[in-house]
């Protein structure tokens, strides 16, 4: 049997009042060579029996149940690696695919077969065609705050599977992990950089981004995991350019923690110095170089 074109991912943990709308968006697509993978994390809310109920009348879906709750990032890469297709395109389940997303997303990087995966740019600056961007070009792309699509989630990518399994998927670690991906594979590839925005991306109290929004903690961990990037020789950037980035980032992340006092008060101000792990003296230093 001849293995889809796109593996369409979608984890699911007590998501039954969205996931209907989700697999509908899928089926309901332009795109038909596709399969719909649904792992489902020990939902107790009918979100097994909803996936179940669709893949009784579609071979294309499958459904498997995990006998214990893995969490987010774990249970991604159990997703992809039940796939076969030649590309992962992740959906959650609280999310929507558009009518032609699909074939927008296998388009864009079909036309670039050295692309390792592509995301959509949807700031002012995003190209009106899709564009390639070698390693060093998707750094300097981002940081230098032209584009910022490397804080777009796994909705707004479609990833070479076998890009994927050699970068060793997504890490553990909560929030920042799709992030950190985008690094490690804009490191070793070419990225292809798309527009327009044909998704629909649902915000409501019980998703993971509510958090980013209101613990301060959790926009420091991106500002940290960046520094880390910045120091490793392995960056694909200039030496020169590098570095010059490293500075800006040391200042805006003692920025941060001094006017989070003006902003959020002493308590968050003490606690993203802790996380910082640096001096006043270091936090001063940098803030004011």
């Amino acid at each position: 049997m001849k293995a889809p074109t796109v593996s369409v991912l979608t984890t699911v943990y007590n998501r039954a009042h969205f996931l209907a709308d989700c697999i509908d968006s899928v089926l309901g697509g332009h795109f038909q060579d596709f399969e719909l993978i649904i792992i489902d994390d020990q939902s107790t809310d009918g979100s097994f029996e909803i996936a179940t109920q669709y893949a009784e009348k579609d071979s294309r879906i499958k459904v498997h149940l995990n006998p214990v709750n893995l969490g987010d990032y774990p249970n991604r890469n159990k997703a992809a690696s039940i796939a076969c297709g030649k590309y992962i395109k992740y959906l959650d389940a609280d999310d929507m695919l558009g009518k032609f997303a699909i074939d927008i997303m296998v388009d864009a990087i079909e036309r670039f077969p050295s692309a390792g995966f592509a995301l959509f740019d949807f700031g002012p600056n995003r190209p009106l065609k899709p564009i390639l961007l070698q390693p060093d070009e998707i750094f300097t792309a981002h940081y230098s705050g032209q584009h910022d699509f490397l804080h777009r989630s796994p909705l707004s990518a479609i990833i070479n599977r076998k890009a994927f399994s050699e970068a060793g998927g997504f890490k553990p670690e909560p929030y920042t992990s799709d992030f950190e991906l985008w690094h490690r594979l804009g490191a070793q590839h070419a990225m292809v950089m798309m527009s327009p925005w044909p998704l629909f991306w649902r915000e409501h109290a019980h998703q993971q981004s509510e958090v980013n929004r209101t613990d301060a903690t959790i926009p420091m961990k991106y500002l940290l995991l960046t520094e880390d990037f910045l120091c490793e020789a392995s960056s694909p950037l200039q030496q020169q350019q590098r570095l010059s980035l490293l500075k800006s980032q040391k200042k805006k992340i003692a920025r941060t923690v001094l006017y989070s006092l003006k902003t959020r008060g002493a308590k968050t101000m003490l606690r993203l110095k802790r996380q910082t792990n640096r001096s006043w003296v270091t936090l001063m230093r940098d803030a004011f170089s």
